[in-house]
Order: C-alpha cells, then sequence, then structure tokens
C-alpha cells in the first residue's frame, strides 16, 4: 500500500469546504485569497483515484493548512534504494495452453466487464459462461453447471460477490476456483470468512499478464506459443462510409473521455441513423472492446479532416 501525502500552509478549509472540496467547481471562499483555475482539480484527481482502486481524503486546519493523501495498491520494488533496476522481462505470447480444456463462469453486473474477460480467454481455448449477477450464478450452479473457475466481481445488485460465494459453497459448490475480480483494492487486504486469500484477488482494470499468471498457477498450465493461427478468409474490400459530422463529434468526445458504456451507446445511435455506416461502427466497437482509445481519436481526427 502506497500512501501519497501533499501538504500546504495555506489558509485550510472550514467545515463547509471539506465537505464539498471534491466537488465539481467548487472553490474556497478565503477572504483576501483568490488562485486560478476552474474548481476542478481535485474532482478530477479524486476520480482518477477511484478508478485506481484507491482513496483521496483530506484533512485540514483553518489557518494552517490541509493535507492530502493518496492511498493506492501499487507494485513493489525490490532492491536497494537508488540501485538500477532490471526491467522485466517480455512475456512470451500465450496463444493457448495444453490439456483439457478448463471451464470459467464470469459473473459481473457490467458487460463491458464482462466482455473483456471473454474476448481475453475464450480465444485461448477456456470454455465461458457469463452471469450478471450473483443470483444468475447460482441459479446456473443449482441447475448442475460445474465451472472450473468462477471470477466473482463484488459490487453487484442484490446480492453481493461475498455472499454469492457464501450461497454458492453451502449449496455444495466447493470445488470450483475462485478469483476476486474487484475495483476496489482496499477489499485485498481484508479478512474475509469465504476463504479468498490475498492471491486469488485480481484488482481492476484487469491486466492481462496477472490473470493469465493466476490461472497457469492453479492449473499449472502449460502455454502453448507456436499455435496455427487461424485460417483467414479473405473478403471483399467493402466500401467505408462516414455518418454525418454531428454523430463523429458526438463519438471523439466520448472517446476523448474514455468512457466505454457512452461510446457504445453512441455506436448504437449511428448503426440506427445511419446504417450504411456499419463497417465504420464494426471497426470502432473492435477497437474499444480492446479499449484502444487512442487509435480511436486518432481514426475520427483523420476521418474530420478528410470531410
Amino acid at each position: 500500500m502506497a500512501t501519497i501525502a501533499i501538504e500546504d500552509t495555506g489558509p485550510g478549509l472550514s467545515a463547509q469546504e471539506h465537505e464539498r472540496i471534491f466537488e465539481p467547481f467548487t472553490r474556497a471562499n478565503t477572504p483576501g485569497v483568490s488562485a486560478p483555475g476552474a474548481g476542478l482539480g481535485l474532482t478530477i484527481a479524486k476520480m482518477l483515484t477511484d478508478l485506481m482502486g484507491g482513496e483521496l481524503t483530506v484533512s485540514s486546519t483553518p489557518g494552517v493548512g490541509s493535507v492530502f493523501r493518496v492511498k493506492l495498491f501499487l507494485p513493489q520494488v525490490h532492491g536497494a534504494p537508488g540501485a538500477a533496476l532490471e526491467l522485466p522481462r517480455p512475456s512470451r505470447a500465450r496463444r493457448g495452453y495444453a490439456g483439457p480444456r478448463r471451464s470459467i463462469l464470469v459473473v459481473d453486473n457490467e458487460e463491458a466487464d464482462r466482455e473483456l474477460l471473454v474476448n481475453l480467454l475464450q480465444p485461448l481455448g477456456f470454455e465461458l459462461r457469463i452471469a450478471a449477477s450473483g443470483h444468475d450464478c447460482l441459479d446456473l450452479l443449482a441447475a448442475g453447471y460445474q465451472p472450473d473457475v468462477i471470477l466473482m466481481d463484488l459490487a453487484m445488485p442484490g446480492i453481493d460477490g461475498w455472499e454469492t460465494i457464501r450461497r454458492l459453497r453451502a449449496l455444495g459448490n466447493g470445488s470450483a476456483h475462485i478469483a476476486i475480480v474487484s475495483a476496489n483494492a482496499f477489499d485485498k487486504g481484508q479478512d474475509n470468512d469465504v476463504g479468498i486469500r490475498v492471491e486469488d484477488f485480481i484488482l481492476k482494470p484487469v491486466r492481462h499478464s496477472e490473470l493469465l499468471d493466476w490461472l497457469e498457477r492453479r492449473f499449472a498450465l502449460t502455454w502453448l506459443d507456436n499455435a496455427p493461427p487461424a485460417p483467414v478468409e479473405v473478403a471483399a474490400p467493402v466500401a467505408r462510409v462516414y455518418p454525418a459530422r454531428p454523430y463523429l463529434d458526438a463519438l471523439r468526445e466520448v472517446v476523448s473521455l474514455g468512457y466505454y458504456r457512452g461510446i457504445m451507446n453512441q455506436l448504437d445511435e449511428i448503426d440506427t441513423r445511419h446504417p450504411q455506416s456499419a463497417a465504420f461502427t464494426a471497426e470502432m466497437r473492435g477497437l474499444a472492446r480492446q479499449f484502444q482509445f487512442e487509435a480511436m481519436g486518432q481514426q475520427l481526427n483523420q476521418v474530420s479532416h478528410e470531410n
């Protein structure tokens, strides 16, 4: 756990300012003190910290100053301070695995997160099923489905991940390996009553190598790095038709924000209004599912220049 403290010697915050300091466009109203800016810096910093599974807090004394503390789970750097670090070697390609096929159940209420795991694991030979809630997961298990692995989200409507695990254990489904896949890093170090160890916790956004390493340890997998590529059918080129400028501008805006759900909604809108742009939206969806927002932005900028 890394803790970063930023301390100032400014006028400090009143009790009212302390409660609202992370809200958008909030500025301190200290008499005689003015500072540039729109009042968004701390809001953005808090959002980014939350997205990384961390925590941003503030303590302040009027007339003395404020201390902002950021807590994050970060990789540990080994070695003496100041010593040259050995860079990790590039991981070898993993295009499949030897041995019996392993079945994986992905339990997550967010479609984007489910798709990300399915798109990563299915091409490697894993058999994937998905459940959008804890109740859906329990229904699948009660119907006789017995996965080798369950990738469980924690924050879900209805019953959360912890309660889902308790109930599936009570049903006698104790043979599956379970990994917690969650955006809340602070759950990682907490004790739990279902036997989930720290090494069985995978933080969102999921690093592909971390998840594959976890599967390798659980099943002693032997990865295949020379699997023959699937045959590619050469299709006739499809004429590219772009939607009208307002739709491109709206898409560019949500892409610049990295807002996955907004991107997908805008692409659905383009499909409805401009069905002739299906080839364009299909390509954009493929990039979005891989979270290649920078590549999407570059292509959209190029389209704007061409038009």
